[in-house]
């Protein structure tokens, strides 16, 4: 297959996500719809690798990734950061739930290696799963090696619509209160204080530049060095302690925008975002290529039923911290449902969302500011950390 042939099949399909996503005013995800047609088209005519063919390649992605999580961070401040500390704690109830059903109940319908599989793919990413699929491979268990990665692959396709549901609830209780001048905590923002902002998001360290010469490879310059910071001091610290490179490229960019090394959103500023999302998007579903529909019956009865079974342990934990600590029951699921997919669907979710609710600028900024920032929190926190120190201990089991 050609390579813009690839491109655009795929580029179309993005599209089709986004158009159905738009008319169903966000019930239906475009990420959702784009892995299911993506699906079908690994079962019909996609070759395996379209989507390096299409120009992007693992190393490609994960430059993008660096890229769009140090921008992502440019978008929370210190303060935000230090108020997500409820967020933390929902998050890690969540998964807290998934992993005592599961050893609780799916143990009684599974046998044990089945659910000690299942676990640590199901409350977070790749690395995870790759942890899990070669230790049971190891173990003799080739059946189970493909159920981690399956798992991974398909967890998100229950977790898409039950995000976008929880959110839609949550953003519109946050509209009623806005409306009826029942968030005192939230002032709206005057023209002079949309201008004010415009003026303060200017990177301090550079404001005596000519606007001129902050051109969009001085903002990627400027990304790029943050988030080589963040794998250098991740690379250090690794015979002490292991932390992603991906994490700090979050808290990197939390710091460089409030020391004024970076602006809010350069990525966007840059021109540059749209392309890296849409290019890491296919590269996540370039994951669906391994699931072939005979892998997917002989796997099914179990892989819906850990699914099932973690996603109600996950509300019921979630519900009960999020009662303790005064979150609405919505946005403490949607928090802890992040876990089943991570980033960058976390923020597509959520920003599709918030646009289908109103169309109005001063409304968009309190939805972002109430919503992003918790879910960018919890998928890092799920997803990036817990889920790889539970896959370590998990395959110890096997």
């Amino acid at each position: 297959m050609p390579q813009m042939l690839a491109l655009a099949i795929m580029a179309f399909i993005l599209f089709i996500g986004e158009l159905i996503s738009i008319r169903t005013k966000a019930w239906i995800p475009s990420i959702f719809v784009s892995g299911v047609l993506f699906l079908i088209g690994y079962w019909t005519f996609f070759p395996e690798d379209i989507v390096t063919i299409g120009g992007i390649p693992p190393v490609v992605a994960t430059l993008l990734i660096y890229l769009l999580i140090t921008n992502m961070g440019t978008l929370l401040s210190l303060n935000e950061l230090k108020k997500q500390w409820r967020t933390i704690l929902i998050a890690l109830s969540g998964i807290l739930g998934i992993v005592v059903f599961l050893l609780a109940i799916g143990t009684l319908l599974f046998d044990f290696q089945t659910v000690i599989v299942a676990i640590p793919p199901l409350v977070g990413g790749l690395v995870s799963a790759l942890i899990m699929s070669e230790g049971a491979s190891a173990a003799g268990l080739p059946t189970l090696a493909v159920f981690a990665i399956v798992i991974y692959v398909i967890q998100g396709f229950a977790g898409y619509p039950l995000t976008s549901i929880m959110l839609k609830r949550e953003g519109r209780n946050l509209l009623k209160q806005y409306r009826n001048n029942d968030l005192p905590d939230h002032a709206p923002l005057t023209q002079g204080a949309v201008e004010q902002r415009e003026q303060d998001e200017k990177p301090k360290l550079f404001a005596a530049l000519p606007e001129k010469y902050n051109t969009d490879f001085f903002k990627f310059f400027r990304l790029a060095l943050v988030g080589y910071a963040a794998y250098l001091v991740s690379t250090l610290l690794a015979p002490v302690v292991e932390i992603s490179p991906f994490v700090l490229c979050l808290l990197f960019g939390v710091l460089a925008r409030s020391i004024g090394f970076l602006e809010r959103h350069p990525l966007q500023k840059a021109n540059g975002f749209g392309f890296a999302i849409m290019a890491l998007l296919l590269f996540i579903f370039d994951g669906l290529k391994t699931a072939t529909p005979e892998m997917m019956l002989e796997i099914l009865y179990p892989l819906i039923g850990c699914i099932i079974i973690g996603l109600v342990g996950m509300y019921i934990f979630s519900f009960i911290i999020g009662k303790i600590l005064k979150v609405s029951k919505e946005m403490a699921f949607a928090c802890s449902l992040t876990a089943l997919y991570g980033f960058p669907a976390d923020y597509i979710i959520t920003v599709e969302v918030i646009n289908a609710l109103t169309q109005d600028e001063k409304e968009r900024e309190m939805l972002t500011s109430r919503m992003l920032p918790p879910m960018l929190v919890a998928g890092f926190i799920t997803v990036t950390i817990v889920s790889v120190i539970l896959a370590g201990i998990f395959v110890g089991f096997l």
